[in-house]
């Protein structure tokens, strides 16, 4: 970013900063008051049915294809799907039925999850071992494998490598983004590719600057065709356009995990860590913000239930959607569950 450009950017967001300070109430924070928004959501759990023996494991990923069915990456019944014989993608009705599996043997970690406008379903490996992992697959909805991005189990930065990708979603015109990177010495940057998955272009580098990342986690489009970025390290929302021009930076959504953005532009945010494994970031709590990817504005807040100050892992949702009606799933890492959120009034 030229130097001009960037020291306007830091003016005039301390001045954005300023002026929503300043219509707070007195005194209140803007962590204050995003932990008191209403709350007009009912929880529902043990919705959706495995086949009976088969337990919940981790699930970091959730999406809402175009029928209104659930996908969702779970870890094999555990938080790794190494050496397991189990199918780690699932499809759901909203009843809870269980539609379609698959995916057994091809994956370690099962991380991001996103179903296109044409049925087809996008996943991240996050992790490799055994010659497997550090990938991005691109499946028919009844399984087959129709784009690979990747080497098997080689993590790398060059345009055909990833290092503990993260997320991938895709553009209205078929282009391909990935979030590339999870922290520790993997990537901390966002890979473009072409429809037919032809590498097309990067950016970033590990920092907190705009246009760096710490954990690019979570990825969704706005109607715009803008790419919100869910920087959790960081503790912000980036915003680019798709050609990894910065546009705008938000942290009143908290330590974003997951992102989803409906055609309406609300904006869904799963804050999964603060104050467990993120304390520094304790006075915020952990739970699914909503609001506008249009302004930013908040409207909503379901808490975590997990109240324990001494709780040192990541809970409530990691991942979330919502479908068409409203309805918002969230994917549990550490309580290893799919919830189902579904508002009982109107939002204001």
């Amino acid at each position: 970013m030229p130097r001009l450009r960037q020291v306007t950017f830091t003016f005039l967001l301390a001045l954005s900063m300023m002026l929503e300070f300043a219509a707070m109430p007195h005194g209140q924070t803007v962590a204050e008051r995003s932990n008191a928004l209403p709350d007009p959501y009912r929880t529902i759990s043990d919705w959706a049915r495995l086949p009976e023996g088969r337990p919940w494991g981790s699930t970091a990923g959730v999406s809402v294809d175009r029928n209104g069915n659930i996908w969702v990456a779970e870890r094999c019944g555990a938080n790794t799907c190494a050496g397991s014989s189990l199918d780690p993608i699932l499809e759901f009705s909203p009843s809870g039925k269980l539609l379609t599996s698959f995916g057994a043997g091809i994956f370690v970690f099962p991380h991001g999850i996103t179903a296109d406008k044409d049925g087809n379903v996008w996943v991240t490996d996050g992790q490799g071992a055994a010659g497997k992992g550090h990938q991005v697959f691109k499946f028919s909805p009844v399984g087959k494998i129709l784009i690979t991005l990747g080497k098997p189990g080689v993590a790398g930065d060059g345009p055909d490598t990833f290092n503990m990708p993260s997320a991938v979603a895709v553009a209205p015109d078929g282009d391909i983004f990935v979030a590339d990177g999870h922290g520790g010495n993997s990537n901390a940057r966002i890979v473009k590719f072409s429809k037919n998955g032809k590498f097309v272009m990067t950016w970033g580098k590990k920092g907190s600057a705009p246009g760096e990342f710490n954990i690019p986690h979570a990825l969704a489009f706005d109607s715009r065709g803008r790419l919100f970025v869910g920087d959790r390290g960081n503790n912000r929302i980036q915003i680019f356009d798709q050609q990894g021009h910065f546009i705008d930076q938000w942290s009143q959504f908290s330590r974003p995990s997951g992102l989803f953005i409906d055609k309406n532009d609300v904006l869904y945010v799963a804050d999964s860590e603060s104050g467990s494994v993120a304390p520094d970031h304790g006075a915020w709590k952990r739970g699914i913000r909503v609001g506008s990817a249009r302004d930013g504005s908040l409207k909503a807040f379901i808490p975590d239930p997990n109240t324990d100050p001494n709780y040192k892992g990541t809970s409530a949702a990691e991942g979330v959607a919502a479908d068409g009606k409203g309805v918002i799933y969230g994917a549990e890492v550490g309580p290893k569950d799919l919830k189902k959120y579904v508002s009982g009034r109107e939002i204001p």
